[in-house]
């Protein structure tokens, strides 16, 4: 007998089916399908032959594929006994729920098991979240636990994941799939520069605005890993979970994170939207929701750890008059912290450097009409500290371990050290009127250990309850933990620690597949870039930061009058749009030249829109090509501007219409033929704004 279960969104259908009572499998994900399908004749057609060669049933690609059920491919579940006796379950369908969620429990009666998975749709943002749990009678030892297992399209030819390093964060990957399979998995302990838990699936033909796709991200902020797999029979899955054998200690419940999910037949953009709106409505809890999100400025690449008052006091002024509405004090103001070598951990403000703490300060930034932030590391700790020399026990894994940024990690798994650290952070909260935490994590885990994660949840948790207009961002040397778990007690990423415009207007591209521009912190850095040693003009660099959350960081004090002048013409932009910005879809365009990195942001309602071109290298050809917008209303006309003309080049000598004046044009035109840019030279950014009519 085989029952059959459905739940739709208004874009796409997810059927699940269980045969005999078995785990319960997808049988179907894609477009919506009829109300009156006929779901038992699906479940039919879904059914693939068998030859020679194989068993005489095909076992199930199920929610959690069973060894125990001749499964050959990877298991969704692998664990043994207290004593280490391998086990291997086999689970039947105990009870469903249904509704607008579906919830199935499976239970092994033998071994006392109960499997339990969760499925939820959100008809406004068209993501599912799903979820395994494994409950136990006696503690059991997991060595991997998949969240709800999901099959590939059998029409994709290749795959989208996301790798990365420091100062190269959100390179995408395509890799053809073939039999056998792909694993990323990530052993950081954290989400990490190299591993961002997401996956793009496209078929066959898929452009960011065209086409089927399919998206994945698995909602943890430590190690974790992805099987793709083709089977031999050519069906395929795909698998999320925390990293094997990450779960230390034997217990007797585990749970995935969530697993997030959707499916789009507008392209890569449509799973890009559903991520972004999904993380900026659902999961992000803002302090002061109703707040315009403030131009932020960070003094890091300005005095680094040399924090003196008149240089502090005179930055300050600067950063105001520029347009800066939230002055963040980083790293170099606590123990005796005058390099990366001590005092993590001590978390007691420098008297040296602030013989009247942090007041003198405050009240000066708040005097020139700015928000303080103030920057924090919690989790690593110092061996030259005060706190380590007390509790070197604190310290996560061997005492010789290799040192990262000269420092270690504090194992969050232990309540006390938890109670420590909220006790330092909240006595410098309640003591002083602070808006914004800059959350650091500058190394990796010396091994993965799901129970650090859970133990830095709790502490953000504990702080968030106490502090709720407290605002954080998630910064791992830049973008090195990033996901929706994170995310669900921040409100801000650093993306990248490159302060380059160049890199940054392809990394910022690239992590819009999943992040919303509220979120995404990006600043104008120096003329002469620090990270990469690349000199940037000024435009370039404030357009840029411009596409995100906007702020600075670098010695204002270096700025000439015509930089300055150019800054505070950006800025004043970005604060005269950031209201709608704000919940914009960003929109990836498939540009004709691969040398243009660009996208369209454009308002749910989709009444305006601005696209921002970034030239990032020299053309082939000599004229910009037309570079086709996407999402517009084919029967409506558009005014389209070029909000920085002023910026054209002395070698732009044609008669391009942008550089003269306004254009009124259909959605039709501008999606089938696209706009005609002036020429620019490379590093240059044009900015094209669009209303509906």
């Amino acid at each position: 007998m085989t029952k059959t279960y459905r739940l739709d969104d208004g874009r796409q259908t997810l059927v699940l089916a269980s045969e005999n009572d078995r785990l319960p499998q997808v049988v179907y994900w894609g477009g919506s399908l009829p109300s009156g399908e006929n779901l038992g004749a699906l479940c039919a057609a879904h059914q693939i032959d068998v030859t020679g060669g194989m068993l005489d049933e095909n076992p199930a690609v199920s929610l959690c594929p069973e060894a125990a059920r001749s499964f050959q491919g990877q298991a969704g579940l692998m664990l043994s006994a207290s004593d280490g006796r391998p086990l291997l379950p086999e689970f039947r369908l105990h009870s469903v729920e249904e509704g607008d969620a579906l919830r199935f429990v499976c239970q092994d009666a033998g071994n006392g098991l109960t499997l339990t998975f969760e499925f939820a749709v959100d008809a406004q943002t068209r993501i599912i979240t799903c979820q395994t749990k494994l409950d136990a009678t006696q503690p059991v030892r997991l060595h991997w636990l998949a969240a709800p297992v999901m099959p590939a399209p059998q029409l994709a030819m290749d795959m989208i994941d996301v790798s990365g390093r420091w100062c190269g964060e959100f390179q995408l990957n395509r890799t053809p799939w073939s039999a056998g399979i792909r694993t990323r998995d990530n052993r950081t302990g954290s989400t990490g520069h190299e591993h961002f838990p997401g996956l793009m699936v496209p078929v066959t033909g898929a452009t960011n605005t065209q086409g089927e796709c399919y998206g994945f991200h698995y909602g943890w902020s430590g190690g974790h890993t992805m099987i793709a797999e083709e089977l031999q029979d050519g069906r395929r899955q795909v698998q999320w979970g925390h990293a094997k054998d990450s779960e230390i200690a034997a217990a007797t419940r585990f749970e995935t994170a969530p697993l997030y999910l959707t499916y789009s037949d507008t392209g890569l953009n449509g799973c890009a939207v559903s991520f972004q709106r999904h993380l900026r409505e659902r999961i992000v809890t803002w302090p002061k929701p109703d707040t315009p999100r403030p131009v932020h400025y960070n003094c890091w690449e300005a005095v680094y750890f040399d924090h003196k008052w008149p240089v502090l006091k005179d930055i300050a002024e600067r950063a105001a008059h520029l347009g800066a509405e939230r002055f963040v004090l980083d790293d170099g103001w606590f123990g005796l912290r005058d390099d990366d070598t001590s005092s993590l951990g001590d978390w007691i403000i420098d008297a040296r450097k602030y013989p009247d703490g942090l007041t003198p300060l405050i009240d000066h930034v708040h005097s020139l009409g700015m928000t303080f932030g103030l920057w924090f590391e919690p989790e690593m700790i110092s061996e030259n500290s005060d706190v380590y020399r007390a509790h070197p026990d604190w310290a996560l894994g061997p005492q010789d371990q290799i040192l990262g940024r000269q420092q270690k990690v504090l194992n969050m798994a232990r309540p006390q050290v938890r109670d420590f650290l909220y006790d330092r952070i909240s006595a410098i909260l309640r003591d002083n009127p602070i808006d914004y935490i800059k959350w650091d994590h500058n190394r990796v885990l010396p091994t993965p250990d799901a129970a650090q994660t859970r133990g830095t949840y709790a502490l953000l948790d504990r702080l968030r309850a106490d502090f709720p207009l407290v605002e954080i961002e998630s910064c791992a040397s830049g973008g090195g933990r990033i996901d929706f778990g994170i995310m669900a007690r921040t409100q801000r990423v650093w993306l990248s620690d490159s302060n380059d415009a160049l890199e940054r207007l392809r990394i910022q591209h690239d992590a819009a597949l999943f992040l919303p521009s509220a979120v995404t912190g990006s600043h104008v850095g120096p003329r002469h870039c620090h990270t990469s040693g690349r000199t940037l003009d000024i435009t370039f660099r404030a357009w840029v930061a411009a596409q995100r959350h906007m702020g600075f960081e670098m010695d204002p004090r270096e700025l000439d009058t015509r930089e300055t002048e150019v800054l505070m013409r950006v800025t004043q932009w970005w604060k005269d749009n950031r209201a709608w910005m704000r919940t914009a879809d960003i929109l990836r365009l498939d540009s004709a030249d691969p040398a243009v990195i660009a996208e369209q942001q454009q308002d749910p309602a989709g009444a305006r829109f601005v696209v921002f071109a970034g030239k990032a290298a020299t053309s082939a050809q000599i004229s910009p090509r037309p570079l086709r917008l996407t999402a517009l209303d084919p029967a409506a006309m558009y005014e389209i501007t070029l909000a920085n003309r002023d910026e054209l080049a002395g070698l732009s000598r044609g008669t391009t219409a942008l550089k003269e004046r306004d254009l009124v044009l259909s959605g039709k035109y501008l999606m089938n033929h696209g706009v005609t840019l002036p020429w620019s030279f490379p590093e240059r950014m044009w900015v094209v704004e669009g209303t509906r009519l």
